[in-house]
C-alpha cells in the first residue's frame, strides 16, 4: 500500500521548495489536499510522480512543480475570482479553492468533468462551479476574472481568454514550441485593458488540445 501522507510530504519537501515554491499557503494547500484522490485508481501510485499523469485522449495532470509555481505567479488572494481553462479532473482548481474566494472550472471532456464535480464533493469542496465547454473559450458568463489557469501547454493564449482577465488581472500557462521542443511558463497581466505576458521558467508541459493560432494566409 502507497503512503500517500508520506508520498505528499516527500513531494512539498522534495519537488516544490527546492524549485522555489514559497508560498506559504500555497505549501499548505498541496501539503493538506489528496492529489491521488483526483486520479482513478489505476494511476493512484503515480499521483506524485515528477511528471505529468496521463488521463487518456491527449490529456494530462499536470506536473506538481510547475502547476503549483504557475500558481504562485498568480498571487491568488482570498477575495479574488478564478478560472481555470482545462480544468481536467479538478486537481488544479481544487488548490486555487483553497485561496481564492471562487473558482469557475472549464472542461471539454465531460468524463474528466464529472469525476472532478464527484471528488470536490467527496472532500467538501463548494467554492468552485463546473462549466463544460471549450477551455480555449473560457467562461464569459461568469467574468471577468482576477486569476486564471489554463491547466496545461498551449500554442497561444486566446483572445477570448485574455478578454476575460479583469483590469489588474493575472493568467498563467505554459506557452508551447511549435518545433516540440521546451515550453516556457508565462505570466500574463492586464493593465488599462491590455495584457501582455513575460516568460517565467522552462517547463516540459505536454501541450493541450485546442489553444491553436488561427490560419494565416499567405498571398
Amino acid at each position: 500500500m502507497t503512503d500517500f501522507a508520506l508520498a505528499r510530504r516527500n513531494m512539498v519537501e522534495g519537488q516544490l521548495r527546492p524549485n522555489r515554491v514559497t508560498n506559504a499557503a500555497l505549501l499548505a494547500a498541496v501539503g493538506e489536499l489528496p492529489r491521488e484522490r483526483f486520479l482513478p485508481d489505476g494511476l493512484k501510485s503515480v499521483a506524485y510522480a515528477d511528471d505529468d499523469v496521463p488521463l487518456g485522449n491527449g490529456r494530462f495532470m499536470m506536473e506538481p512543480m510547475v502547476l503549483a509555481r504557475l500558481i504562485q505567479s498568480l498571487q491568488p488572494q482570498a477575495e479574488e475570482k478564478a478560472m481555470v481553462a482545462a480544468s481536467g479532473r479538478g486537481y488544479g482548481a481544487a488548490l486555487l479553492a483553497r485561496l481564492v474566494k471562487s473558482v469557475v472550472a472549464v472542461e471539454n471532456e465531460a468524463g474528466l468533468a464529472t469525476a472532478a464535480q464527484q471528488t470536490w464533493q467527496e472532500l467538501g469542496i463548494t467554492n468552485i462551479q463546473q462549466v463544460v465547454g471549450l477551455p480555449e473559450l473560457g467562461a464569459t458568463a461568469s467574468g471577468p476574472f482576477d486569476v486564471i489557469l489554463i491547466e496545461g501547454a498551449v500554442r497561444e493564449v486566446s483572445r477570448a481568454v485574455l478578454d476575460q482577465l479583469a483590469d489588474g488581472g493575472r493568467l498563467a500557462t505554459v506557452v508551447s514550441d511549435p518545433s516540440g521542443s521546451l515550453g516556457v511558463a508565462h505570466l500574463f497581466v492586464k493593465q488599462g485593458g491590455v495584457a501582455s505576458g513575460r516568460p517565467l521558467f522552462d517547463a516540459g508541459t505536454s501541450p493541450l488540445p485546442g489553444f491553436t493560432p488561427p490560419p494565416k494566409f499567405t498571398f
